[in-house]
C-alpha cells in the first residue's frame, strides 16, 4: 500500500459533533471527546473530554482546546488510517 497525502481539514470538518480520540505527538496521552470545532490553525476544541495516559483513564476534563503543535508533525499530510476514531 502506498502513502497518499490527504488534506486533514475536510476530514476533520466531517468529524465535528462526533466522538474522536486524539493522540498527542508524544504517543502516551490521548483525549477522547466530542469534536466541537476546528479553527483555521487546525486547533481542536473537544467537549465531554476524558484523558487517557498509557490507555488508562486519568480523569474527566470537560472542555479542552488542543493546539495543533501538540499533534504529531505528520498530521499535516494525514494518512487515511487516522488517529481520529469516530464512533458515536
Amino acid at each position: 500500500m502506498s502513502f497518499v497525502p490527504v488534506n486533514p481539514r475536510p476530514m476533520l470538518q466531517d468529524l465535528v459533533d462526533k466522538t474522536v480520540l486524539v493522540r498527542l505527538k508524544w504517543g502516551e496521552t490521548e483525549y477522547k471527546g466530542r469534536l466541537v470545532s476546528i479553527d483555521s490553525y487546525m486547533n481542536l476544541q473537544l467537549s465531554n473530554t476524558e484523558e487517557y495516559l498509557n490507555d488508562k483513564l486519568t480523569g474527566e476534563l470537560g472542555q479542552v482546546l488542543i493546539r495543533w503543535v501538540l499533534l504529531p508533525p505528520w498530521m499535516a499530510t494525514l494518512r487515511l488510517s487516522t488517529y481520529f476514531v469516530h464512533g458515536s
